[in-house]
């Protein structure tokens, strides 16, 4: 192992962990100088003493010793800094390597599909209306009819070439990033943490799919700052993507006899999206929008007693926001809010199940590449039936 993949590993995970050295060397029994001598990759510490500094750092062993490439195309920018950013990306790039050595192991090769939407969206006007174009050609080009729904997006994006990565990461300040094709790509990794609402996991994946069509330059991890108007295209894709203006327009229309609050949760259930876009929409290109949003927070009061108020979301929602349509980022935050099982990834299960058949791969290899304990693997691995 070499003292300069050590010493980047545990510089990382110090620094993710929100550490200094001198804390991290006194809860390992080290001496500061003794410590930072293994960070700087200037010492090669004995098998006790990185044990020890793993167990500060609260990760096995493995995570200090393993060596990972460096993802370059990845496109993971917030409007705050990120502490676990590059443990975030870590973590991305050893799923890929995971995924990617099933896929040689079983030569089970997703193919990508998007080259030719990728070209006929670079062909489309830079306009307002691109991005809803383009959420039309990939709904086409996924072989999404015009009026059919998008019921599971993991499942549509996986057939589709794209890895779906599901971690949970205890953040409400990062929904996803997405990897491009040259780095192991097309990838979306979408936070599932429980605080966030399921809604919001289905929006995050279709927006980082808008990035994949739309901003394939823009994918180089050194760039750190959101661009608004990417990332207001990217919410447009979205919202079209998974509610195409027609449809959405029809299931409205449908509900007019509801009372506000019964007719946004209904349109919101059919298309397992926030109510916050069922609002948007549902006002979109009217000047009603803040009039429709708070006649829906009075009646949701009168009805439930519960206030949905500005202040009840984490990024205190404005006009503006409205317009970016990002749906409620907290699952507290989203009334009659889906369930986790209604955002489920299982080509990455299904090729370990097929290398655990085969016998290329051992049931703790299989239990590691899923995240999972070996006890939890052994009982999924008895449970499977054909």
């Amino acid at each position: 192992m070499s003292p300069d993949i050590l010493g980047s590993n545990i510089r990382r995970l110090r620094m993710a962990k929100g550490v200094s050295q001198a804390d991290l060397a006194e809860a390992a029994g080290l001496s500061r100088p003794g410590y930072r001598n293994v960070e700087v990759g200037a010492a090669t510490p004995r098998t006790s003493t990185l044990m020890r500094i793993a167990e500060a750092l609260g990760v096995k062993l493995e995570a200090l010793v393993r060596e990972h490439r460096q993802l370059r195309a990845v496109r993971f920018r917030a409007k705050k800094r990120l502490s676990t950013r590059e443990e975030i990306i870590d973590r991305v790039s050893r799923w890929l390597d995971d995924y990617e050595e099933l896929e040689r192991l079983l030569d089970q090769h997703a193919p990508v599909e998007f080259a030719a939407v990728r070209r006929k969206i670079g062909e489309l006007r830079s306009s307002a209306t691109r991005a809803i174009e383009a959420a039309g050609l990939a709904r086409q080009a996924m072989g999404v009819g015009e009026r059919e729904l998008v019921r599971d997006i993991c499942g549509l994006l996986e057939h589709h070439g794209v890895k779906v990565f599901t971690p949970k990461v205890a953040s409400d300040d990062f929904f996803g990033l997405s990897v491009g094709n040259n780095d192991g790509g097309p990838a979306v990794v979408i936070n599932t943490w429980e605080r966030i609402s399921v809604e919001r996991w289905i929006f995050s994946a279709a927006h980082e799919l808008g990035h994949l069509l739309l901003h394939d330059g823009a994918y180089d991890v050194t760039q750190r700052e959101e661009v608004d108007a990417e990332e207001r295209e990217a919410n447009t894709f979205a919202s079209h993507f998974l509610m195409p203006e027609g449809l959405f327009r029809r299931e409205w229309v449908e509900a007019r006899g509801l009372p506000l609050v019964a007719r946004v949760f209904k349109v919101k259930r059919i298309f397992r999206v926030s109510y916050r876009t069922v609002l948007y929409r549902s006002a979109a290109g009217t000047a009603d929008m803040r009039r429709v949003f708070g006649r829906f927070q009075v009646e949701h009061q009168r009805l439930t007693g519960k206030t949905l108020g500005v202040a009840d979301e984490p990024q205190q929602m404005s006009p503006d926001d409205f317009r970016s349509h990002r749906p409620a980022s907290r699952a507290a935050d989203e009334p009659e809010h889906l369930l986790a099982s209604d955002f489920v990834e299982d080509r990455l299960s299904w090729l370990v199940r097929s290398a655990l058949e085969k016998d290329v791969i051992t049931l703790s290899r299989a239990a590691e590449i899923l995240g999972i304990p070996l006890q939890e693997m052994r009982e999924r691995a008895s449970s499977w039936v054909e």
